[in-house]
């Protein structure tokens, strides 16, 4: 069982922390996202957004597709935690 307010560790999941707007009808529109440490990587364009299950990370939450700085990043919202799918695990 997992401590309480401790995040669940999976290689295949990089866990940011996300800027959002919460529009007045409950949508959420992810705006920025960062690693603890890391720099944050503005989302031009959220491209979709669907409830969805990650296939490579495992979970399932709000999937948004994103353009960032040219790329796509599938960015999921896994209640309460944000995370990015890693594209290969490390190591």
């Amino acid at each position: 069982m997992e401590a309480k307010g401790r995040r669940p560790e999976n290689p295949c999941k990089r866990y940011v922390k996300v800027r959002a707007d919460f529009e007045l009808d409950g949508r959420i529109r992810p705006l920025l996202f960062r690693e603890e440490d890391g720099p944050a990587y503005r989302i031009d364009r959220v491209l979709d957004v669907r409830q969805a299950a990650s296939r490579k990370a495992g979970g399932q939450g709000i999937r948004y597709i994103c353009e960032v700085e040219g790329s796509i990043a599938v960015l999921f919202h896994d209640e309460p935690y944000w995370f990015v799918e890693r594209e290969e695990a490390d190591g």
